[in-house]
């Protein structure tokens, strides 16, 4: 996670940083996810972003923070940007996959039978999660959204969070 945040904070691609360590996109990738880099690589990072191979080494503990500038860890709000990012990222893989099935469906059905149209009723019914699904991403409407998690705590617990 620091590698992700210290190549985020510079406005790097996973394929920049890649060229200026010489550690191929993959192992970058497999860094950022959190699995254990080995020596070699963590020298390269750690060589490019200009700090020492322990700042890079697992998740700080509370002598190493110390070391390691407060930039480097993930704040709240990067977290909720980060999530947000994600949900994005789902309604989009979500609304190719209704492309493509849909098309496939509406394909199935001319070759079938094209004197009744019957993907439509699926693309609809679908359609309809895709747009509800959208809606909660982008935070158009946001009815479930973090306020009203927090109210139902309250609400359940009897008391102000």
């Amino acid at each position: 996670m620091i590698v992700r945040k210290l190549r985020l904070q510079r406005g790097w691609s996973q394929e920049h940083l890649s060229e200026l360590s010489g550690l191929s996109v993959r192992t970058i990738q497999r860094i950022e996810r959190g699995h254990k880099a080995g020596l070699e690589s963590l020298k390269s990072l750690a060589a490019v972003f200009e700090i020492s191979v322990t700042d890079l080494q697992g998740e700080p503990t509370m002598n190493e923070q110390t070391h390691i500038s407060e930039n480097t860890q993930i704040t709240q709000d990067e977290m909720k940007v980060i999530e947000q990012v994600r949900e994005i990222k789902g309604f989009y893989s979500h609304l190719i996959t209704y492309v493509l099935v849909i098309a496939m469906l509406f394909v199935i059905n001319f070759l079938t039978d094209p004197s009744y149209i019957w993907a439509w009723w699926p693309a609809m019914g679908w359609g309809i999660g895709i747009l509800s699904h959208g809606l909660s991403a982008f935070e158009v409407f946001n009815f479930f959204g973090a306020e009203w998690e927090k109210r139902q705590i309250e609400k359940r617990l009897g008391r102000k969070l």
